[in-house]
C-alpha cells in the first residue's frame, strides 16, 4: 500500500507540479515500484501510478487512508 506522502508525490506528478529536491529520493522508490517513469528531466505516472491516484481519490472522506489512519 502506498503511504500518503507517496500518493502526494504521484498527484503532483500527474498535475505536472514541480517539487522540492528533498522528494527526489522518494521518487526513486516510486520508480522502482513501477508507479512513475522518468522521461528526460520529466517524471510521468505509469498506468499503475494513475490507477493508484484514482483509487485513492475514489475513497473520499470518511474512509481509511492507505496508512491506516482515518481520513479528515
Amino acid at each position: 500500500m502506498l503511504r500518503d506522502e507517496q500518493l502526494s508525490i504521484l498527484r503532483d506528478i500527474s498535475q505536472s507540479v514541480a517539487f522540492a529536491d528533498d522528494r527526489q529520493g522518494k521518487i526513486g522508490e516510486l520508480i522502482a515500484s513501477g508507479y512513475v517513469m522518468k522521461d528526460g528531466d520529466l517524471f510521468e505516472l505509469t498506468a499503475k501510478g494513475v490507477t493508484a491516484v484514482e483509487e485513492h481519490a475514489a475513497l473520499g472522506s470518511g474512509e481509511e487512508r492507505t496508512d491506516g489512519s482515518p481520513a479528515g
